[in-house]
């Protein structure tokens, strides 16, 4: 028998949120007490940092107040942050059920819970608005998403900071090593020779071109709009050495024109920033960039055809990519065609960022103290949660992330052999 009535209460509440959940974890009450769901080791601990933090996360039923419950402290996560979102998805599921006495049940029972929060300093957090995918709307998101200080993202990236997607020949593989492949995954598609014109639109931190610049022997473009990424970019280029090879252009990828033309080019996690109704825009601005035969290898999470955005990417397109929006691999490869390009390739790596996630997540938790120096507290927690919630997506199927491979076509020749079989050499 509990005698707190407030802890009885919130424990009725996490009663009905585990009735499906068949691992086990501890919940920490406001006043030290505990209580577990199930028998077994312990996932992780739920903090609930005062008597309405339950209610907090969970009510009303909007697409961010758990997240902004989690930054602001109402409840905290203390050991396997992945555990905890597995959690969070049975509760999901449960709302799927066609229960609809046990959901007033348990609706009653929350609207019960204090209505106390935490104060939300969103200066902390603040954001530009969603827009319309102009150019000054474009680059105000870019610039708060991409302008963190680039020693942040060392905290949790490779030694290469590739913000997207590795390919891992193992889940536990260094990902610095995974990371390189996907580098070297992209210039083998490509057929990257010596001597080649290569720009890559959302260039980031500069790594790719540079890579493709010392490895392969290609005169590269990268194209940001990104000051600080520009910034970090161009002092990456003079210390490796590639200042001949390699130069940086700031730029909206709807005012680049380059008149000698490119033989191949590629966008690397950029497709997610463009929307949905400037996609047709965005490759006929790279099929009019490239020479006759040049070959072209867009790289972006997509979404799964015929669902409704997943929930918990309100949260993060609300603090971590503002304007940003998903495609189906659909759209992509229609949009592409319509530019002109013949489509010779799509592979779907979705597996491979299950591991990227988790490896970004386990960096940045052991570096959470030099994160939380740098940029806050919760920033830190923004991007812990993000990135785990993220790998739900993926390990579900729900995103894709896709490498589809086009060609503008010489006169009918696409100048591609007949096999793949060099790719994976």
């Amino acid at each position: 028998m509990i005698a707190d009535p407030q802890i009885a209460a919130a424990t009725r509440v996490l009663v009905a949120f585990t009735r499906n959940y068949p691992a086990n974890f501890t919940v920490r009450f406001w006043t030290g007490e505990t209580w577990q769901p199930n028998s077994g080791p312990p996932g992780f601990t739920l903090a609930l940092q005062h008597p309405g933090a339950l209610r907090a996360m969970f009510w009303p039923f909007d697409n961010v107040g758990l997240g902004e419950s989690y930054i602001f402290d109402d409840f905290d996560v203390e050991g396997d942050i992945f555990a905890f979102v597995a959690w969070l998805r049975s509760i999901l599921k449960l709302n799927e059920e066609r229960n609809f006495l046990g959901k007033m049940k348990l609706l009653w029972a929350l609207t019960k819970l204090p209505k106390r929060k935490n104060p939300r300093d969103v200066s902390k957090a603040g954001r530009p608005t969603e827009g319309d995918h102009s150019r000054d709307k474009d680059r105000e998101a870019i610039a708060y998403t991409y302008d963190l200080p680039g020693e942040f993202y060392r905290l949790f990236l490779d030694k290469n900071f590739q913000y997207t997607c590795g390919c891992f020949a193992h889940p536990t593989e260094d990902q610095d090593v995974a990371q390189v492949r996907k580098m070297d995954l992209i210039c083998r598609k490509l057929r990257m020779k010596p001597g080649d014109r290569y720009v890559d639109f959302g260039c980031g931190w500069g790594y790719l071109i540079v890579h493709a610049a010392k490895h392969y022997g290609v005169q590269a473009t990268g194209v940001t709009l990104s000051g600080g990424q520009a910034d970090w970019a161009k002092r990456l280029v003079a210390e490796s050495g590639v200042a001949d090879r390699v130069r940086i252009v700031v730029s909206d990828y709807r005012d680049f024109k380059d008149a000698e033309g490119f033989d191949v080019g590629s966008s690397v996690g950029m497709g997610e920033h463009i929307g949905v109704a400037n996609l047709p825009v965005f490759f006929g601005k790279v099929f009019e960039n490239l020479k006759p035969g040049g070959r072209y290898l867009h790289h972006s999470i997509t979404l799964k055809p015929l669902i409704p955005y997943p929930r918990w990417t309100a949260f993060a397109r609300k603090y971590v990519f503002p304007n940003g929006e998903l495609q189906t691999i659909l759209r992509v490869q229609e949009s592409a065609a319509l530019a002109g390009f013949e489509l010779r390739d799509m592979e779907n790596l979705r597996e491979n960022y299950v591991h990227t996630l988790e490896a970004w997540v386990r960096k940045l938790e052991r570096n959470q103290d030099e994160v939380r120096k740098l940029v806050g507290d919760v920033t830190y927690r923004i991007f812990r949660l993000y990135m785990a919630g993220a790998t739900l997506g993926f390990k579900y199927g729900n995103y894709g992330l896709n490498q589809l491979l086009c060609v503008k076509t010489d006169d009918g020749l696409s100048g591609f052999p007949l096999s793949r079989a060099d790719w994976y050499a």
